[in-house]
């Protein structure tokens, strides 16, 4: 689906039509001398300065807000050594919640879980002021194997012969929160956060240091969250992670990529990397089907495709016109905690584009290697 009123820089793979609010966001960060190329994604939805669903390539120049504040947000998938059956009862399932609250918080852990120290990963890496690394000691450690809130979640699958899968959805907690708050303010005279700098500034290579770090905690966040669940499944059920299987990947992040034989900065906030051949994961929405894929590499997208279904309704739209009842009429094939459903609607399926138009509209950009389909779902509050 195109849409004629897009700037001349911007490639789009639509689902549908794109509202004015998100045509005009798009239009305006294209227009910035340094972008020279845009890809737009059919998941695409509107968010503060840079719409979720956006790739931009620049030639020297860093876009914090083009990452977006939950740096190395991203998803994690592996097979277990069972098949959904095991789960899929009341008892099982009330069993796998209730150990999920207790080693997966959604905030932070309690005192006697904390970590004793950041994987050796994070202490190799540096950051680039004191108040960063205090704040990696105090709060990293309490949130690291942490879920966090909103659209992030675990979820037990089911693929097309039964076989039981592990999805999670999370990203670098309050760390990528700090370290973009701590930049931003950083540049006193951008206090609206479409600020810009030089790759090689000193404001430009202190940024990229930190986001490294971000992306390295989020990904050690997910495997932390991975242990613990699969220390869980192994005490209560015998159930084993099948960690050759593992498909690891993040959707929030800037790097240096070569696109029509050029060095450029790609930033993709909400995209995934869909080099050819290169694994990821694209879950649907709460309760719909989830995708394992494989990137085909396409140069017009800037090798990217979607990181999931977008939204549909803004969090405030879909509290407003997603009742529980509804809510629940969703979820009645996915085992949830149902005392706490009134806290999930904005999360609700409808709230979100139907997955499969989003999957058919990138046929061009990603293959789909394995189908799931949701048995359990686990989310904070």
């Amino acid at each position: 689906m195109k849409d004629s009123g897009l700037h001349e820089k911007i490639q789009a793979w639509l689902s549908e039509p794109l509202p004015g609010e998100v045509r005009a966001s798009l239009n305006r960060l294209a227009a910035h001398d340094d972008v020279g190329h845009m890809a737009v994604m059919p998941d695409v939805h509107l968010a503060q300065h840079v719409c979720v669903g956006t790739v931009i390539a620049t030639a020297t120049q860093i876009f914090p807000a083009a990452i977006g504040g939950d740096i190395g947000c991203g998803m994690l998938a592996v097979a277990l050594t069972a098949d959904a059956d095991r789960i899929n009862n009341p008892v099982a399932a009330a069993k796998i919640l209730s150990g999920l609250y207790e080693c997966v918080p959604a905030g932070r852990h309690r005192r006697s879980h904390t970590v004793a120290a950041l994987p050796e990963e994070l202490n190799n890496l540096p950051l680039s002021h004191p108040r960063l690394e205090t704040f990696s000691r105090r709060d990293g450690r309490v949130q690291l194997g942490t879920l966090g809130r909103g659209n992030h979640f675990v979820e037990f699958q089911a693929d097309p012969e039964n076989r039981l899968w592990l999805m999670l959805h999370s990203g670098s907690r309050g760390m990528g929160q700090a370290i973009t708050a701590h930049h931003l303010a950083v540049d006193a005279c951008s206090p609206n956060k479409t600020v810009a700098w030089d790759a090689e500034s000193r404001n430009g290579a202190a940024y990229l240091t930190d986001m490294r770090w971000a992306i390295a905690y989020a990904r050690q966040n997910r495997l932390a969250m991975m242990t613990a669940i699969g220390r869980l499944l192994q005490q209560e059920f015998a159930i084993d992670l099948q960690r050759e299987t593992l498909i690891h990947c993040d959707h929030n992040h800037v790097r240096q990529e070569t696109h029509f034989g050029r060095e450029l900065w790609v930033h993709r906030k909400g995209a995934l990397p869909a080099t050819a051949g290169e694994q990821g994961v694209i879950p649907g929405s709460m309760g719909t089907r989830s995708f394992h894929v494989v990137g085909r590499g396409c140069a017009e997208a800037l090798q990217s495709s979607s990181h999931g279904a977008g939204r549909a309704l803004s969090r405030h739209d879909a509290r407003r016109v997603i009742g529980q009842k509804k809510l629940e009429r969703e979820m009645r094939d996915v085992w949830i905690d149902r005392r706490r459903m009134e806290k999930f609607r904005e999360e609700a399926p409808s709230a979100y584009k139907e997955i499969g138009r989003v999957m058919r509209a990138q046929r061009a950009l990603t293959r789909i290697e394995r189908e799931l389909r949701p048995v359990l779902c686990y989310k904070g509050t």
